[in-house]
């Protein structure tokens, strides 16, 4: 193996669970995933506002080289995200203007980089959902290694070709396909409970007592 590979055929996520993932927040479907798969604190929104959910077209870069990523651009579907897994260096930009604008003639609805962005005077005054993990002007090299399509992790967080990526402005939880239908329920679910609690909050009749019932099997002192 010389360091380059690209894969074809992955499934992809229905788009009608996909276009259901789109309505729900990012913290109610990670609490439903055992509120342990986020890409980390590092992986922050660089557009202005506006939410994400879309099929992972994955890429595994070198840190600094953006090859793959031009290669994954040019394959994009409508309704891809071009997720990037480039260890979080920030040492050079691997995106900017340019490739977003490419992606997005052809229906890419959004990238997540483990790593640096540039053009950010335009990226910021966007709605195009763009995540990344800082900023430089220093733009990338384009020679390899890297592979399209394969398993990846962003910053622990696992993502395979196919998967749902859903982001807002708290960040960016991918939701495995083959478990997608399991989770949409759970997670709508909790959106009901909470918005029976705004109302109480709203009513005055929340009940509070958990709180102090905690506190008080854990021998917490005054309560």
């Amino acid at each position: 193996m010389n360091g380059f590979r690209i894969t074809h055929g992955h499934e992809r996520a229905e788009a009608s669970i996909v276009e259901a993932f789109s309505t729900l927040p990012t913290a109610i479907i990670s609490d439903n995933m055992s509120r342990m798969v986020a890409a980390g604190p590092a992986v922050r929104p660089m557009h202005r506002e506006g939410s994400l959910a879309g099929t992972a077209v994955t890429v595994k870069t070198r840190p600094g080289d953006n090859l793959m990523i031009h290669k994954a651009a040019d394959m994009v579907q409508p309704g891809d995200v071009i997720v990037v897994d480039a260890g979080g260096d920030l040492t050079n930009a691997l995106i900017g203007e340019l490739i977003i604008s490419h992606a997005r003639s052809r229906g890419c609805v959004g990238f997540v980089v483990n790593g640096a962005v540039r053009d950010m005077d335009v990226i910021s005054a966007d709605t195009f959902p763009v995540y990344g993990a800082g900023v430089s002007h220093r733009g990338p090299y384009k020679d390899g290694p890297g592979e399209v399509n394969v398993a990846i992790s962003l910053d622990g967080m696992l993502i395979e070709p196919g998967d749902i990526i859903v982001g807002d402005m708290d960040g960016v939880v991918c939701v495995p396909k083959a478990d997608a239908a399991r989770i949409l329920e759970l997670a709508r679910v909790q959106e009901d409970k909470e918005r029976d609690i705004q109302k109480a909050i709203l009513q005055s009749t929340w009940d509070r007592s958990w709180v102090d019932e905690t506190l008080k099997a854990k021998g917490c002192a005054g309560v």
